[in-house]
């Protein structure tokens, strides 16, 4: 027999923790629809599993709309205690077990990932070799509940609010461009020329930043803002601009982390002199506060932290 407290016991019986799961599955997706599909239910029982569970906890935990659904405040403060609940128990499951094992999902933003990331992986996977490492990227925002996620590594202006915050690595930049189009353009040590140039840009460089964002910011500093032409280029990912530079398409704000091997080469050159550090812009890996943060995310973050030269430190955004 289930022996609950006394004030849960006068609301919740063993039935209800089927509802339970069914809400905390609902909330993650902030759909009755795809919380049917991962459960093998129809969307009426889970809309009645949610009403039974609401009529027993005397709460409304979602606000039904025309075409979605959202949580009530009452809603995330439960969801917030049963999210926190279910993956302390993944990790008290796990900890019995001294390998390292299991799914591990981290979302990046396609450039870090592509030119800095990526090359790194096969020491993490030699350490690890048990843990199921899934590597995604893209541009939209972070979303740890519909995007089922565990970390993410962003380029950011500073922190981000309501996440955990570790600090990766800074970033310095310059513009880049390749020796022939510098040569044709006659840019070496003369900015001002820039006039005469396409510019090249990300136009996604970090959340909610314009397309220009990167050359502005750069301009603006050096007082060159009235030099930047009409003439643009616009991607959705820095080594993208990087790789249209080496071709010879124009001239591209280089981050060093991204393009310090193709400098290296000779495919590019900084016809500006050398890399400056804007302000806050750097990476930074993301995670929603937890009270227990499970084994396998933390030796990822852990060996990120390694990698990317910095000890593990972390802040909560506000």
């Amino acid at each position: 027999m289930l022996n609950l407290p006394p004030r849960l016991a006068t609301r919740l019986g063993s039935s209800q923790f089927a509802n339970l799961h069914t809400f905390l599955v609902a909330a993650r997706h902030l759909s009755f629809a795809l919380a049917a599909e991962e459960l093998c239910l129809t969307p009426s029982a889970v809309s009645h599993r949610i009403a039974r569970l609401e009529q027993a906890l005397e709460l409304r935990l979602f606000e039904r709309l025309t075409r979605r659904i959202r949580l009530t405040a009452e809603g995330e403060r439960i969801f917030a205690i049963l999210d926190d609940a279910v993956e302390a128990l993944d990790t008290a499951l796990h900890s019995r077990d001294a390998d390292l094992s299991g799914p591990l999902a981290l979302y990046a933003r396609p450039s870090i990932a592509s030119d800095w990331l990526v090359p790194r992986l096969a020491d993490f996977h030699r350490r690890y070799p048990r843990i199921a490492l899934d590597v995604r990227v893209g541009n939209d925002p972070v979303d740890f509940r519909t995007q089922n996620l565990d970390l993410a590594l962003v380029y950011a202006r500073g922190e981000t609010a309501g996440l955990v915050n570790h600090h990766l690595m800074d970033e310095a930049v310059t513009p880049v461009c390749s020796p022939r189009y510098a040569e044709e353009h006659g840019l070496q040590d003369a900015p001002h020329n820039l006039r005469q140039c396409t510019l090249l840009h990300d136009a996604l460089a970090w959340e909610h930043a314009p397309f220009d964002a990167e050359w502005r910011r750069w301009a603006e500093a050096r007082d060159l803002a009235d030099c930047l032409p009409e003439r643009r280029m616009t991607f959705d990912r820095a080594d993208l601009c990087a790789n249209a530079a080496i071709h010879h398409a124009g001239i591209a704000m280089g981050r060093q982390r991204l393009v310090q091997r193709y400098l290296d080469e000779g495919l590019l050159v900084t016809p500006f002199g050398g890399f400056a550090q804007p302000g806050a812009l750097g990476y930074y890996l993301l995670h929603p506060p937890c009270r227990v943060l499970p084994a396998r995310v933390g030796v990822l973050l852990e060996w990120l932290l390694e990698q990317g030269g910095r000890h593990k430190t972390c802040r909560s955004g506000r």
